[in-house]
């Protein structure tokens, strides 16, 4: 059976969003510090937890199902694509939502000065 369309699979994802995945795209969400983000954003052949098209910034967060030569195979082609990929644990997020936000924001503001 083929891959569902990325549209309908980001639809998906986005409904199915995890407790840190929701926290996060809280804080993240609305231009509320300047960067606009996407959330379960295609990047054929992925789909991006968090991207911010401006700073070409995806942001992953992981559970205990990630980590590994998978992911890092995934973050090596969309570094080639010219993306620049943060991963934080769930527990990271749940724990410190601001301190990972300030994160994020720091290497949008790095990538977006150029």
């Amino acid at each position: 059976m083929p891959a569902p369309p990325a549209h309908t699979r980001a639809r998906r994802l986005r409904r199915d969003a995890t407790d840190a995945e929701r926290s996060l795209w809280s804080a993240l969400r609305s231009r509320q510090h300047g960067f606009k983000f996407r959330r379960q954003h295609p990047i054929p052949p992925y789909t991006a937890d968090f991207a911010c098209i401006e700073a070409r910034v995806i942001v992953e967060v992981d559970g205990g199902q990630h980590g590994g030569a998978r992911d890092a195979a995934r973050d090596a082609q969309l570094a080639a694509m010219g993306w620049q990929v943060l991963r934080y644990w769930n527990s990271d997020v749940a724990d410190n939502v601001e301190g990972v936000l300030a994160d994020i924001l720091r290497h949008a503001r790095m990538r977006a000065k150029g």
